[in-house]
């Protein structure tokens, strides 16, 4: 496997006025290659639980496990596990700072101390991947759309060539079109370098469409597993904590309610679609 959580738990402010418990006894395991998504309601621990597995946060109970290694057990560590581990927060694009494109997406595997062509061949990989052209490499990363941006700065990631990638609401203020770049993309990285993805996002559509796996977190635990299709048929559990299913299935349930023969499980616009569609051509039949 790729990530084991054993019994931690992390608390803010631990022994003031202001202690708040944001993760609690949080027992998990994800397998190499597994397309994840996190799930929550604001202020539920999705962002404290995500910068554990690169160490930005620490356990201040139990043990986090990356390809068997215990990440917080030495400190020489660090820089390898977090080249392990890429971490996209949201608006990375804040993150850019030097003058070209390819310089910016350079920076990582340069400080990595790696041979020059090395560092050449991680940057293209790494822009080929997210779709920015080579014409693009000497332009300022600031003159670039937010999309562009966006790609760029997730780039400089996957530069560091990691196991695991997480991102952190990675299509968050976005327009469509930007956003569907943005996604697509991830898709596609899954899909052909074969890591292991965890996907933040307050976008019940977006972890409908693109992940294997749903974990909802809520209180600092988490509450549910389970495919997209086990998660979002669920309707009263997720309201019950504060989420919501996808519009999809809020729409099959309400035509359920006028007639229509549909099944329960439908979650995702495409299926919707093509489920109503038959619906209607047997009504007619």
């Amino acid at each position: 496997m790729a990530i084991e959580l054993k019994n931690v738990t992390h608390i803010y402010s631990k022994g003031t006025a202001f202690e708040k418990v944001a993760l609690n006894d949080i027992n998990l395991t994800i397998q190499k290659g597994e397309f994840v998504g996190l799930i929550g309601h604001t202020g539920s621990g999705k962002s404290t639980l995500v910068q554990h597995l690169n160490v930005l946060l620490k356990p201040h109970v139990g043990q986090i496990l990356i390809d068997g290694e215990n990440i917080g057990a030495d400190k020489s560590r660090l820089k390898a596990i977090r080249a392990k581990v890429g971490l996209v927060f949201q608006y990375p694009e804040h993150q850019l700072f030097d003058m070209t494109v390819y310089k910016d997406v350079s920076f990582g595997p340069k400080n990595l101390g790696l041979p020059e062509e090395e560092v050449k061949e991680r940057v293209e990989n790494a822009l080929n991947i997210v779709g920015i052209a080579p014409e693009l490499y000497e332009k300022s990363p600031f003159e670039l759309s937010g999309g562009q941006k966006r790609r760029v700065a997730i780039a400089g990631v996957l530069a560091m060539q990691p196991d695991i990638l997480i991102l952190d609401e990675p299509a968050a203020g976005l327009d469509p079109r930007g956003r569907d770049e943005i996604l697509n993309q991830i898709k596609h990285m899954h899909e052909t370098l074969n890591i292991t993805v965890i996907l933040v996002s307050h976008s019940m559509e977006d972890i409908a469409r693109l992940v294997q796996r749903i974990l909802v977190i809520n209180h600092g635990e988490i509450v549910l597993t389970g495919t997209p299709k086990e998660i979002f048929s669920q309707i009263d559990a997720l309201e019950a904590i504060g989420l919501s299913s996808t519009q999809s299935a809020y729409i099959v349930r309400d035509l359920k309610g006028k007639g229509f023969d549909l099944k329960e499980d439908i979650f995702t616009v495409d299926a919707a679609v093509e489920a109503i569609f038959r619906a209607l051509e047997s009504q007619r039949s």
